[in-house]
C-alpha cells in the first residue's frame, strides 16, 4: 500500500439504453478528504457504438511476480455484443486513461471463430487469455479461449482442439495445483434476448463446472452442478495459492457452490450457502430466486461477498472454516421486494413482507444489486447495479429512464458487518448524455485507497 491514489475505474453502458452513445470508462474519486470526492472526475468513451462493456481485466498480475518487464499499465475491456476489445493506458495519466489499441471482432472470428468475449485474465508468459461464450452466430458450442500476445495481437486459442465443451463464462486458474476451472452462463442467442426460463428447459443455459490442466488446455473432468447449481457464473479459487478450494456462484439456484481436490486428484463439490427463495405476490413467478451474480473473496481469504440482484441485498460471510460460511453482514440497497414496490414477499405463516432499503442523499436507490469491488485493505465495498442491459430492461426498467448508481458500503473486518455509507453516491443518472448504466469496477493499481474505473 505504497501508494495514495484516489480514484476508481467503472464501465459505464449506453448499449441498449435506447440512446446512441457509445460505452465509456468513469474514473471516480473515492477520497473522502478530496473535494471531488464520489464525483466523476474523467470520462473516457469509447469510438463505436452498441459495444456493451461488460468485464475487465488486466495485462500483468501476480501471475507475472518476479518478472521485472511486467508492468500493470494496460486495462482490457472486452465488449460482450460487439466482440470487439478495448487497452486502456491508465498508467500515463492515472485520472484520465486513454485508448491505446481496439481489437476488432472480425479479426477475432477470422483467427480463432470466438465472438462474444467476457472475461480476461493476464498469464505469467506476459499474454493474456480472454473467455469467450460462443462463435459469432451466438452457439454456445463455439465458446473457448481467446490468447491476446503482449502487444494485444490476436494468438490465437488457450484450449487444445477438442477441448472446448458447449458453454462458457468466467474462469480462474491456481497454478500450483495445474488446474484451471471455468463455469458457464449460457447461449449467447439465448441470454442477450433477456431471460426465458423456457431456455433453461431447453438447455439453452448451463450447469456444469470444466476442469482444465493448466496450462497445457486438455479438458480432465466435466463436473455436472444439477439443479443445485443452474447457471454458475463468477468463480473464485482462494487467494492462498496453496490452497485448492474455491467457490461459483449459481445465479438461478442462488447457491454458493464449493469446489475441491479430493484425495485421488479429481475435484469434487458441495453447496456451501444456500439462499431459499422468496414466495411473493404480483410477480411473474410464484417463487423469486435471490439471483447471485457476483461475489469475490477478500485478499486475506477471511471473508466472501455477494449479491442477490434480484433480492436487493449484500451478504458478507466468514469462510475460515470454507467448509461452513457463517453469515456475519448483511444489508438491503435495492431490489425488487422493497417498500414501495407492488412485489411482497409473503412469509411462512401468510404474512406479507418487505425490506426496508434507505435512500442516500435524498435518491432512492433502483435496481438491485449487481457488482461488487473491495478495496485491499477489505474495508470498503463498492456496488453497482447493472447485470446486462437487456435483463435490466426487463427486470427493473426504470434502470433504462433513471440510470444506474454506486454505493459504498464500510466493512468491519474485524468481527463481520456491513454498513451503507450515507457520504458516498454516484447518480450515472445525471450523465452528460443521459441515464448510463454501471458495471464492473476496477482500481487502478497495487494500493489500498486508489479511484475506481467502471
Amino acid at each position: 500500500c505504497k501508494k495514495n491514489l484516489s480514484f476508481k475505474l467503472w464501465l459505464c453502458i449506453c448499449a441498449g439504453t435506447g440512446r446512441e452513445k457509445p460505452d465509456f470508462l468513469a474514473t471516480v474519486d473515492v477520497d473522502p478528504n478530496s473535494p471531488t470526492y464520489s464525483k466523476v472526475i474523467h470520462r473516457l468513451p469509447v469510438p463505436y457504438i452498441g459495444d456493451e462493456l461488460h468485464h475487465s481485466g488486466w495485462n500483468a498480475c501476480s501471475s507475472c511476480h518476479g518478472d521485472p518487464l511486467a508492468d500493470r499499465r494496460f486495462l482490457i475491456l472486452p465488449s460482450l455484443v460487439s466482440g470487439r476489445i478495448y487497452v486502456v493506458d491508465t498508467k500515463t495519466n492515472p485520472k484520465a486513461p486513454s485508448l491505446h489499441k481496439v481489437v476488432q471482432p472480425d479479426d477475432i472470428v477470422k483467427k480463432t471463430g470466438l465472438a462474444y468475449p467476457h472475461t480476461s485474465h493476464c498469464l505469467a508468459s506476459g499474454d493474456v487469455m480472454v473467455s469467450c461464450l460462443g462463435d459469432k452466430d451466438g452457439n454456445a458450442k463455439g465458446n473457448g479461449f481467446l490468447l491476446l500476445d503482449s502487444q494485444f495481437n490476436v494468438k490465437g486459442r488457450w484450449e487444445k482442439p477438442g477441448y472446448s465443451p458447449s458453454f462458457g463464462y468466467d474462469f480462474w486458474y491456481q497454478p500450483r495445483h495445474k488446474t484451471m476451472i471455468s463455469s458457464s452462463w449460457g447461449a449467447p442467442a439465448a441470454f442477450t434476448k433477456g431471460f426465458n426460463l423456457q431456455h433453461v428447459a431447453d438447455g439453452l443455459y448451463g450447469r456444469h463446472l470444466f476442469v482444465y490442466s493448466w496450462p497445457d488446455g486438455e479438458l480432465k473432468q466435466t463436473m455436472d452442478l444439477g439443479n443445485t447449481g443452474l447457471i454458475p457464473l463468477e468463480i473464485r479459487f482462494l487467494h492462498d495459492p496453496s490452497k485448492d478450494t474455491g467457490y461459483v456462484g449459481c445465479a438461478l439456484s442462488s447457491n454458493m457452490v464449493r469446489f475441491f481436490k479430493t484425495q485421488d486428484g479429481s475435484w469434487n463439490h458441495e453447496v456451501a450457502i444456500s439462499v431459499q427463495p422468496l414466495k411473493v405476490q404480483n410477480w411473474i413467478l410464484p417463487e423469486m430466486p435471490g439471483l447471485i451474480t457476483d461475489f469475490l473473496i477478500s485478499l486475506d481469504d477471511r471473508f466472501l461477498y455477494f449479491v442477490n440482484w434480484l433480492h436487493g441485498d449484500v451478504r458478507q460471510y466468514n469462510i475460515e472454516n470454507p467448509k461452513n460460511p457463517v453469515l456475519a453482514g448483511q444489508v438491503w440497497v435495492g431490489g425488487l421486494v422493497q417498500k414501495g414496490s407492488p412485489i411482497v414477499a409473503v412469509t411462512e405463516d401468510g404474512q406479507t413482507w418487505q425490506s426496508n432499503v434507505p435512500e442516500i442523499q435524498g435518491c432512492s436507490l433502483r435496481g438491485g444489486p449487481q457488482m461488487i469491488q473491495l478495496s485491499l485493505d477489505g474495508k470498503r465495498l463498492y456496488v453497482t447495479n447493472s447485470l446486462f442491459s437487456t435483463w435490466d430492461r426487463q427486470f427493473y426498467p426504470e434502470l433504462m429512464e433513471k440510470g444506474s448508481h454506486m454505493l459504498q458500503i464500510d466493512v468491519d473486518t474485524e468481527k463481520g458487518g456491513l454498513k451503507i455509507n450515507p457520504n458516498f453516491f454516484v447518480d450515472f443518472g445525471a450523465e452528460p448524455d443521459g441515464p448510463s448504466l454501471a458495471h464492473e469496477m476496477r482500481y487502478p493499481g497495487g494500493d489500498c485507497t486508489s479511484d475506481i474505473w467502471i
